[in-house]
């Protein structure tokens, strides 16, 4: 019985320890490099929008998606980007994240030939890695909410890309809550996929951005 409890509280104690490094790790990629005020970022040719699904399962919009959209649309507005990638999951064709922000980003101003679409952005490790091998990226604004910035900046930083974040206004109550819970376990991943080198799902052929 001894044996098993110093196993179960060394096993936790282990557990603790990766979740709090792998979020030092991530904080302190991404110190001084996120922004809430668009007067305060610095220029970037591309911005780079992660995606999510425009509705929860109520059928509401999802604030993360609505936020995100609005962020994107200010910082084009600001003269602080002048291309957009929309990166997002595109499984299916009943399920396109890409092309329904391309519908609203162009409903919010933004001209349909400044919008770049990948399909294969079914994680924010694929998004961020396909940036630079697909769209010829070395240096990309991400737009998201904050603790997803960061996590992002923190990957870019580990492929030798040089990367700020613009952040969305972030999402409260138990959506934004069970979210954050999960960021904790997301950043533990992103610590084993950098550890283990991980592929994104697909490459592909590249897409040329104007200059």
């Amino acid at each position: 019985m001894r044996k098993l409890l110093k196993f179960g509280l060394t096993l936790s104690l282990l557990v603790v320890a990766v979740i709090f490094l792998s979020n030092v790790y991530v904080e302190r990629k991404a110190k001084n490099k996120t922004y809430n005020n668009t007067s305060d970022i610095p220029f970037n040719k591309v911005g780079l929008v992660l995606g999510t699904s425009k509705y929860v399962s109520t059928g509401n919009v999802n604030l993360f998606y609505k936020f995100r959209i609005e962020a994107a649309i200010a910082l084009y507005k600001a003269g602080k980007i002048k291309y957009i990638i929309v990166s997002g999951d595109n499984g299916t064709q009943y399920y396109d994240e890409p092309t329904t922000f391309k519908e609203d980003l162009i409903k919010g101003g933004i001209p349909e030939e400044n919008i770049f679409l990948d399909y294969a952005g079914f994680r924010t490790l694929d998004s961020v890695i396909r940036c630079k091998a697909i769209f010829g990226q070395e240096s990309v604004t991400i737009i998201s909410q904050q603790f997803h910035n960061e996590r992002a900046i923190a990957i870019a930083s580990a492929k030798n890309m040089e990367a700020i974040g613009y952040n969305a206004k972030n999402v409260g109550g138990s959506s934004g809550k069970k979210v954050k819970i999960r960021e904790i376990f997301a950043r533990v991943k992103l610590s084993l996929d950098l550890l283990f080198n991980k592929k994104p799902k697909f490459l592909g052929k590249k897409i040329v951005i104007p200059n």
